[in-house]
């Protein structure tokens, strides 16, 4: 589109209002409220609760009744019914976005740890949980460290690649076993592969989820998601706009 005009609802997130800002910047034009002319509409990414309603508060249909029906609407995780038949740029299914994010993600997860522990990375054996791209980030921040790191991963694949690139390697299904060496679990597997009866207690046990969906329950889990818009709302606007302006053909 040639020249767009992007709405930006209230209440949105610090993240999503930077990169509303820097879309600003690069000449995308920008109204506060409901207009014809409108024809994009940016929510935060994600852009839903699990009961459905904006991140930001409220229901999205009274605010696309009051928008044109050819908007092309701008989130993450935009699945909801109420969305059937609008265009989407879903930044959530956009490799470059994700590869990113989870750069910032492991970043961030290193800021939730950092105060909860009275030793230092290098002192504290990790334990990262699977070989997405959250736990390939956070691994080789923690090796940057000092930190002695170990994967779990379910393929054997995995596996052989982490030893050949000289990490420890454990197959998930010897978790349990193996938990007592570790000072720091890091999940980012989004289903349980711990029991939570099975998950170590103690104050010399620091247990962190950074999964999508709850992946470690248990007493004293350190719930971390959504961490980039936390600890990061400027990096993470900044992604944003990014990756929106190249699907716009405008970088």
């Amino acid at each position: 589109m040639e020249n767009p005009i992007l709405m930006l609802p209230l209440g949105t997130t610090a993240a999503c209002r930077h990169a509303s800002a820097i879309l600003a910047h690069a000449g995308i034009a920008q109204v506060d409220h409901p207009t014809p002319e409108i024809t994009h509409l940016l929510l935060d990414v994600p852009s839903f609760d699990s009961s459905g309603a904006l991140r930001g508060g409220g229901n999205v249909e009274p605010l696309l009744q009051m928008l044109p029906p050819e908007l092309t609407i701008i989130g993450g995780n935009l699945n909801n019914p109420a969305l059937e038949g609008y265009h989407t740029m879903d930044l959530l299914q956009d490799p470059e976005y994700l590869a990113e994010n989870a750069a910032i993600t492991a970043q961030c997860a290193l800021k939730v740890a950092a105060p909860l522990l009275d030793v230092t990375f290098a002192d504290a054996p990790s334990l990262v949980i699977g070989w997405g791209r959250i736990g390939k980030c956070l691994a080789m921040l923690l090796r940057g460290l000092g930190a002695d790191v170990t994967v779990a991963a379910r393929k054997e694949t995995d596996r052989a690649m982490l030893h050949a690139l000289g990490y420890r390697a454990l197959d998930t299904a010897d978790l349990t076993a193996a938990l007592g060496r570790f000072r720091i679990l890091w999940n980012t597997v989004p289903q349980p592969l711990i029991p939570g009866d099975q998950l170590p207690d103690g104050p010399g046990l620091l247990k962190i989820d950074l999964a999508s969906s709850p992946g470690m329950a248990g007493e004293g889990v350190v719930s971390a998601r959504g961490l980039p818009g936390k600890y990061a709302p400027v990096s993470s606007g900044s992604l944003i706009a990014k990756t929106i302006l190249r699907k716009l053909g405008r970088n």
